[in-house]
């Protein structure tokens, strides 16, 4: 939960997250919204191995994010498998700029 309520609802002067996720009603009045809704409608899709280091094994999940408005964004999500403890856990979001056919 610290990673939404101190990183992607919070506004950053750089690579800001919080505008995107507002636009589909994601606000730091709600975070619990987004962190059930990363669980169900994110970590229900495939999930692709991306890279792995000496923190861990890194994966990204991309597709639909319906918000409490009932607007949906496309995301990329990047998980990690910790190399310590073996526990996946969320690392980050951003906008899935690829195209689907």
């Amino acid at each position: 939960m610290e990673k939404l309520t101190r990183y992607l609802l919070v506004p950053q002067t750089r690579a800001d997250k919080s505008a995107f996720l507002a636009r589909v009603g994601y606000t730091l009045e709600n975070p619990e919204d987004l962190l059930v809704d990363l669980t169900r409608q994110i970590l229900a899709l495939d999930a692709r191995p991306t890279e792995s280091n000496q923190f861990g094994e890194y994966f990204e999940i991309r597709g639909p994010l319906r918000g409490p408005n009932g607007a949906t964004l496309r995301v990329k999500t990047i998980w990690i498998r910790d190399a310590l403890s073996n526990r996946v856990r969320f690392f980050t979001l951003v906008s899935d700029k690829t195209r689907t056919p």
